[in-house]
C-alpha cells in the first residue's frame, strides 16, 4: 500500500469502511466504528483509508496484516 497524495474526510473514510463491513471480523468493524466517531488528524484518515481498501480483495495473509495495523490504531488511539 503506497501512499496516496489525496486526502480523505472523515465521511470517506467511514463509507469506506460500511463498504468493507461484510468482510472484517466483526469485532474489528465494531472498534474501527467506534474508533470513527471521533476526530483524527488527516494523516490517520488516510492510513485507515487506504487500510479499508480493496480489503475484501487481499488475501487471507494480507487482510490479517491489515487487521494487525488496524488494531494498532486502534489502541494508539484510546
Amino acid at each position: 500500500m503506497g501512499q496516496c497524495s489525496i486526502d480523505h474526510s472523515q465521511e470517506d473514510v467511514i463509507q469506506k469502511l460500511e463498504s468493507q463491513r461484510d468482510f472484517l471480523p466483526a469485532a474489528l468493524y465494531e472498534e474501527l466504528q467506534s474508533l470513527l466517531k471521533n476526530e483524527h488528524v488527516q494523516e490517520g484518515l488516510n492510513e485507515l483509508f487506504h487500510l479499508f481498501k480493496k480489503y475484501d480483495l487481499a488475501s487471507q495473509e494480507e487482510q490479517e496484516v491489515r487487521n494487525q495495523k488496524l488494531m494498532h490504531l486502534i489502541h494508539s488511539n484510546k
